[in-house]
């Protein structure tokens, strides 16, 4: 008796495999490039992935609309490194991030990060 596989999973397979490509090309980080957009654990806070970012002595440049995901401009050779070290999964490209997760965060604004001190600000003037 030989199995039979549904009409429908060779195509479907095919677009899978299709979208992981196409996604996995289009978001690694480019050679040269400035910032990167980390990825930390998605149960991490917002809190948790800024002290990451401050312990790999990495500047924050932007927040998305993931908490988990941080757009950051890496010190030194070894930033990417530090980063990983600090508990970020992967990096990626932080323009293809920013075009799909950059949306307002109810007016809150980073004021100020360093390896010592985290700050955040509410924006009530909106």
């Amino acid at each position: 008796m030989s199995i039979r596989w549904p009409a429908w999973l060779a195509p479907g397979a095919l677009l899978v495999a299709s979208f992981i490509a196409t996604a996995a090309l289009s978001l690694q980080v480019r050679p040269g490039s400035d910032a990167v957009a980390v990825v930390f654990p998605p149960w991490w806070s917002a809190s948790d992935a800024f002290a990451a970012v401050a312990a790999a002595e990495a500047a924050i440049v932007r927040t998305t609309a993931i908490s988990s995901i941080v757009v950051v401009r890496p010190h030194g050779a070894d930033g990417l490194a530090r980063l990983r070290a600090a508990g970020g999964w992967f990096a990626l490209d932080p323009q293809a991030v920013g075009a799909c997760l950059n949306f307002p965060r109810d007016g809150i604004e980073l004021i100020a990060i360093t390896s010592q001190v985290i700050s955040v600000s509410k924006d009530t003037e909106r």
